[in-house]
């Protein structure tokens, strides 16, 4: 606004949360506040172009940090605090998608698929069906289409969500599998029947008179045709992963309005002998109305085909309504529309629906649920559902489906929504963080609306149900509700979490104090501590600095060692990592990880720890490589029994050495290279520090260098093995012993 700074030099409050070994404050907490600037536009630019394209532009930014000492148990723990803002070089990261593609009934991997965006083919997936798609700069909508060059798959348009600040956003692209093609006569009337699986009723069937195939040409073909039609059934909650775009079109006034399925089919017709691909029409597309449940969609439904390069849906004509059927016997009324099949498309049973609201969805770090560990860079995903009458938890069919990433203040997810009757609108509601799955509040056996994060009488009208409220067998990652339009004439309903589509701004906007849905991560047995802060989850909160833990915003190294510990119980075991060879951080923390270790299925009294250390190589400035000197301690009574022997062999080969008389801990100074699980070394880069602590973690539990394992095999791959006694010290005698330990120990 006029008179008001864009960037103030005055920092903006920003915690984080110190060891446990450290003191809490007058308020009984143990964060401390080290600020952060927000990387919001500066007016005015460069004062000359550059002519090297694209100018960067000035953003508020960090202009001087402060080194502070905080005390602690036996020791003054370092943090770097924001001292001053100003403006600055706007920051260009790198906007990324990353996912892995595979086929939606078996999860086998599309290897070496198509990938374009619009129509410009930018890759290829990997063997393992990985991807990486760097967003183009001034993306608004990022639509990616995955083609199967052996046509096993049907193509695959997804609308995928990123992250406008920079890293990557991760993503699981389902592929339906083409269904087996029929032989047809090509000079005889055929009909082929849409959603007949699983015992249900058709939805409708695709009339093809005779006549009906031609060659690209134009001329008629009469013989063999071997026709495949694929049908997503929204009766079939399995499908809605696997279906293809976001479900919208662009209306008369450009707006992007949604849509509602009833199914989506795609077509394959080639020519019997030579597997030509053949074009047909018109055919009549003929939709049993038994299967529109709401009436007034009866007089809305509609023929649409997806453009493969906008994402978007486009009218290909209206169906209406005609009385009996083909045979006398059928009393049934079809809605029917004809349609042309000139290039492969896919194709849509929708209605327009104008009875729309947002949900607002926050995630955060821990079950605590404090404002300030709030996580970004969250998918949360909003599946539309049609609940059967009197059965909220047995939903008749799926919509339409949204997803939207999380950012400093949550994320607003539309959903369809209905003012007169709550429950004619439910909504399932997932978030993934680097393909991890959140967890939900329970609702079951007690529903706590302070836990879920909505206040009563609403949170009943909503009718909240995590997935496993009626059986504890299920997931906890997910949680239904129904979409109750907020009434304007209720205070109540008046603040969240559900929002009138003209209130999105109010939604973005609310205080973390408003009504909202939560999930969170369950990861009580690991802290981190970096003495400059940075938030993974936005790349632009990266700085500059000798002592950040990531040196290098564009590329990110995760180095993790894995350590089996013997004893009856499981043990936490830090890593303490300070400068060890570079002159400007010798003896100088980076940060502090500590692990939970876990219990080997297969083996007794036995756990392993994969523990994070910072990886030797280049600071920020690129000028010398720093070795890391990194101790691992375990907590309590444990003494070091075995170090892997070419781990030990690599370290003598590349000196100076590290002390390690202290048979309680392991020192090392980190190695330069890549090694791999032979070493008990485990290194993963990546543009999304998350995405690559979470590979190389999966590795380390496997113990192979590209496996992946969420169950812990402890004595595969291990670095160091220590042997524990039955009952460790308490955790603050553990961290004063390791604190007051001298840096070289």
């Amino acid at each position: 606004a006029q008179g008001q700074q864009s960037c103030r030099a005055e920092p903006e409050p920003s915690l984080v949360e110190l060891p446990s070994e450290c003191p809490q404050d007058a308020s009984g907490s143990r964060y401390y506040n080290v600020g952060r600037c927000p990387a919001s536009p500066c007016p005015g630019g460069p004062a000359e172009p550059s002519g090297c394209g694209e100018e960067a532009g000035r953003c508020c930014g960090v202009r001087r940090m402060e080194l502070r000492q905080v005390p602690c148990a036996a020791g003054l723990l370092p943090v770097k605090v924001v001292a001053e803002c100003g403006c600055g070089p706007c920051a260009q990261p790198r906007v990324l998608v990353q996912g892995r593609v595979t086929a939606a009934d078996t999860g086998e991997p599309l290897r070496f698929g198509h990938i374009f965006l619009g129509g410009r083919k930018v890759g290829f997936t990997g063997y393992q069906g990985s991807f990486t798609i760097e967003v183009p700069p001034d993306t608004r909508r990022l639509v990616a289409r995955f083609v199967d060059g052996q046509q096993r798959l049907v193509d695959a348009v997804k609308v995928l969500p990123f992250d406008r600040r920079g890293g990557a956003v991760y993503q699981e692209v389902k592929m339906l599998r083409k269904k087996e093609p029929v032989e047809l006569d090509g000079g005889r009337s055929n009909a082929i029947p849409l959603g007949e699986a699983g015992g249900r009723e058709p939805v409708g069937e695709l009339v093809l008179p005779a006549g009906a195939f031609l060659r690209p040409s134009g001329e008629v073909f009469n013989g063999t045709v071997k026709a495949s039609v694929t049908f997503v059934d929204p009766r079939d909650m399995g499908t809605a992963s696997a279906a293809s775009s976001d479900l919208s079109f662009a209306n008369a006034e450009g707006e992007i309005v949604p849509l509602r399925t009833y199914g989506m089919f795609a077509v394959d017709f080639r020519e019997g002998d030579s597997g030509a691909a053949l074009q047909a029409g018109p055919v009549q597309v003929r939709m049993d109305a038994g299967q529109v449940w709401m009436p007034e969609h009866l007089q809305k439904m509609k023929l649409w085909s997806l453009n493969p390069e906008s994402g978007l849906w486009e009218e290909e004509g209206v169906l209406r309504p005609a009385g009996g059927g083909r045979r006398k016997r059928e009393e049934r009324t079809f809605l029917v529309g004809n349609l042309e099949i000139r290039e492969r498309r896919l194709f849509n049973l929708d209605v327009p629906e104008d009875r729309r609201c947002f949900v607002k969805v926050r995630a955060y770090s821990n079950e605590k649920f404090n404002p300030y560990e709030q996580l970004e860079g969250v998918v949360i995903s909003l599946i539309n559902l049609e609940p059967q009458p009197g059965f909220p938890s047995n939903p008749r069919a799926w919509g339409r489906f949204d997803s939207v990433v999380t950012g400093a203040n949550g994320a607003c997810l539309p959903a369809f929504c209905d003012g007169r009757r709550p429950d004619a609108y439910t909504a399932l509601v997932t978030a993934t963080l680097g393909g991890e799955e959140l967890e939900a509040v329970a609702s079951s056996p007690k529903l706590n609306p302070n836990a879920v994060g909505v206040a009563q009488p609403y949170l009943g009208k909503l009718g909240y149900r995590r997935s496993d409220h009626d059986d504890p067998a299920l997931k906890k990652t997910a949680f239904q509700i129904n979409v109750a339009k907020p009434d304007p004439n209720n205070v109540d309903e008046s603040n969240g979490p559900v929002y009138s589509y003209r209130s999105l701004r109010e939604c973005e906007e609310a205080p973390v104090s408003a009504n909202h849905l939560r999930f969170y991560r369950v990861e009580v047995d690991k802290y981190e501590y970096n003495v400059v802060p940075f938030k993974e989850s936005d790349v632009t909160s990266w700085t500059g600095d000798y002592l950040a833990w990531w040196p290098n915003p564009q590329e990110f190294r995760a180095c993790y060692i894995k350590v089996q510990l013997e004893g009856p119980q499981e043990y936490m075991v830090r890593s303490r990592n300070v400068g060890g060879s570079h002159p400007r951080t010798r003896g100088q923390l980076y940060g502090l990880r500590d692990s939970r270790s876990v219990r080997d299925p297969l083996l007794t009294d036995t756990s392993g720890a994969c523990v994070e250390f910072k990886c030797g190589g280049m600071l920020f400035d690129q000028g010398l490589v720093d070795r890391t000197l990194v101790s691992i301690v375990p907590q309590g009574s444990c003494r070091r029994t075995a170090i892997n022997g070419l781990l030990r062999d690599y370290l003598s080969r590349h000196p100076p050495l590290a002390d390690n008389n202290h048979t309680a801990a392991f020192s090392m100074l980190a190695p330069l290279d890549p090694l791999g699980h032979n070493y008990g070394i485990y290194t993963v880069t990546d543009q999304n520090p998350r995405l690559a602590k979470e590979i190389a973690i999966g590795r380390c539990f496997a113990g192979t260098s590209d496996g992946f394992s969420r169950e812990m095999r402890a004595a595969e791959g291990t670095a160091v093995t220590f042997s524990c006694q039955e009952r460790p010290p308490g955790r603050e005698s553990f961290f004063q012993r390791l604190l007051s330990a001298p840096a070289e120990a």
